[in-house]
């Protein structure tokens, strides 16, 4: 009879580690989701909205109580059932405000560096830019500009004429150039 192997009857291989059993299973949850209704949340209970509402509803419970019928009130004057909901409250208030400041925090983050990554290239291609101006600068130290050109072309000009009105104004000699033309 041929020897069937662990695999085969079921059980387990030794060679590999067994997943840990739990007695009771974790809820499983999208902690994004998650994230974004306590921000939502936290949003909320930033507001002044959420202040008047809070307001209202607690001068109300107190009116109730205090003015109301007798047989239809529920917390009487200490109001500790209206102290237990505002801890309440507060006590999931609290850790969902922090979650969401957290949250707020990661992306500043986030953000910071992205900020600073974008920064670094700027400075970088602003370098770049400064040392291609500073080359064309130097190459256009031996290059000859518009204003130069116009300066020795006028440095020229008045050399010819000034060549020109002295060579007219002293007497010649020469039979050529009195010769006209044939």
């Amino acid at each position: 009879m041929p020897r069937e192997t662990r695999e085969r009857r079921g059980l387990p291989r030794l060679d590999q580690p067994v997943e840990p059993r739990r007695a009771i299973p974790r809820p499983h949850y999208d902690p994004e989701a998650f994230g974004r209704l306590s921000e939502r949340i936290a949003r909320f209970i930033g507001t002044g909205r959420f202040l008047v509402y809070m307001t209202i509803f607690i001068i109300l419970w107190v009116i109730w109580n205090v003015a109301g019928p007798d047989p239809s009130r529920w917390d009487e004057y200490p109001f500790i059932f209206l102290t237990l909901i505002l801890s309440l409250q507060a006590s999931y208030a609290a850790p969902l405000i922090l979650l969401a400041q957290n949250r707020q925090a990661d992306r500043d983050r986030v953000n910071l560096d992205q900020d600073r990554q974008s920064t670094d290239r700027s400075r970088e291609n602003m370098e770049y830019l400064a040392r291609e101006v500073a080359a064309l600068r130097i190459g256009l130290g031996e290059v000859a500009t518009r204003d130069y050109l116009r300066s020795e072309l006028r440095d020229l000009l008045e050399d010819l004429e000034a060549r020109a009105s002295t060579e007219r104004s002293r007497p010649t000699n020469d039979p050529v150039q009195h010769a006209g033309p044939h």
